[in-house]
């Protein structure tokens, strides 16, 4: 397994992350475990600003919350001098809890209720990423009732999509994301949104794609956001205030997976932005990028005791642990794969190929395929780097299993982040029907 930020094996085989003994975590805080890495957490924050500042450039680093958000999370995002987008109430909610500054929260979604919106404009956060002409009209109306101006982005379609070490620069026209490039949709979109009394255009966002290696889709995609701007100039006169070419950037899950530094990308951002809008014409504007799944991924480790074992001779040897698709559901949604460890055998061979299952009433419910680890028995404790992203953002109760806890280490000593459920959690808010309570 592949030691990623502060892990490394202790002087009695064990895994250590923050100077923690992971077994020992598993012990007082039970499992599975959501485990973070906080040094390393602070430490890609960090890049990512370090490569901008060395830019030149005016920007913005904004955490993409989706993949982990909990109020202890927004807090070292806000620490770390870090912007903040959500793409729902219930994370705008976490982040207002957090006590996150409001000028700093970027509100994206493809479909935000009036609730929604209502909430974000009653706590003037610094913009929302428009997405359609709906939700364009609806924020033009409502900031028009309540006399204000409101700072908008408009998520733009640019005609690419970028996914590990490929991209593609004539097709994602067809998605359920932003304002169509292509169809001029996105050139109308702007220039009601610069027209307007009441709404301030900033600029325009686009994301194209997730797990990216490469820089070639994010210089495509700054290339046909550069044309756009041109047209609104020429058309309206509109120059940009901030452009913003979102996330994406790529970590390490297995052998193979080969991520570029955050230089690498905000160099080939920056480097074609200068070049495009100096051809153009147009002022520098200020950049934003929205990293996620980057700064917290290869951060979080899973901890998990074995339980069950099944081999099927010549076939296959199944290793059961008390989790699986309820606190990481992306090898069963997308078949994401992963490394892993015995974390008290760190110092032994491994020995047998096994194949992870977790315990839901569900074929489907497998972790890892065919990972070598040392011979294991029931106690053990397994451990899976790299899910800090999307792994409690996606949990959930199936067959009415609790959602884990969550710690951060840093030198030595952890801290309680988010409580485990307990089953009264889990049922807290069903009712029984009259009748039943009238029973009881």
């Amino acid at each position: 397994m592949f030691l990623h930020g502060t892990s490394r094996v202790n002087e009695q085989g064990k895994l250590e992350i923050g100077g923690c003994d992971t077994t020992q975590l598993a012990a007082q805080y039970g499992t599975p475990l959501y485990v973070y890495d906080e040094a390393q957490i602070r430490s890609k924050c960090r890049d990512y600003v370090e490569a901008f500042r060395k830019s030149g450039f005016a920007f913005q680093v904004a955490y993409a919350s989706k993949a982990f958000c909990t109020m202890a999370m927004c807090k070292l995002v806000e620490e770390e001098g870090l912007s903040l987008d959500v793409v729902s109430g219930g994370e705008l909610y976490t982040a207002l809890q957090a006590g996150f500054p409001v000028e700093r929260i970027h509100f994206h979604g493809n479909n935000k209720s009036l609730d929604e919106i209502v909430m974000a404009l009653d706590a003037k956060i610094g913009c929302f990423v428009v997405d359609n002409f709906y939700e364009l009209h609806l924020l033009d109306h409502l900031a028009a009732e309540r006399g204000e101006k409101v700072s908008v982005l408009l998520r733009v379609t640019p005609g690419v999509e970028a996914h590990t070490h490929e991209y593609i620069s004539t097709g994602q026209v067809d998605s359920k994301f932003g304002f169509d490039v292509k169809h001029g949709q996105a050139l109308e979109a702007m220039k009601f949104a610069h027209e307007s009394n009441h709404l301030h255009l900033l600029g325009v966002h686009s994301h194209i794609g997730s797990q990216i290696f490469e820089t070639d889709g994010f210089i495509v995609a700054v290339q046909k956001l550069t044309e756009l701007l041109g047209a609104a100039k020429d058309s309206f006169g509109f120059l940009p205030e901030v452009l913003n070419v979102g996330g994406g950037f790529g970590i390490r899950y297995v052998d193979g997976d080969t991520p570029q530094p955050a230089e690498t990308y905000i160099k080939a951002i920056t480097d074609t932005v200068k070049a495009e809008l100096n051809a153009r014409h147009i002022p520098l504007p200020e950049l934003w990028i929205e990293p996620g799944r980057s700064i917290v991924g290869d951060a979080g480790t899973t901890l998990y005791r074995i339980g069950s074992q099944k081999e099927i001779p010549n076939v296959r040897k199944y290793i059961a642990v008390d989790g699986g698709m309820t606190d990481n559901l992306r090898p069963a949604l997308y078949q994401a794969e992963y490394e892993a460890a015995i974390a008290n055998k760190m110092d032994e061979a491994a020995t047998e190929v096994v194949s992870i299952a977790g315990k839901c009433c569900e074929s489907g419910d497998m972790l890892i395929w065919d990972v070598k680890l040392p011979a294991a028995v029931a106690g053990d404790i397994l451990a899976v780097p790299s899910t800090g992203a999307y792994g409690y953002a996606m949990s959930n109760n199936y067959n009415r299993i609790a959602r884990p806890a969550v710690v951060f280490v840093k030198e030595g000593e952890s801290e309680l982040v988010v409580k485990r459920e307990s089953y009264a959690d889990v049922v807290g808010h069903d009712l029984l029907p009259k009748r039943a309570q009238l029973q009881r």
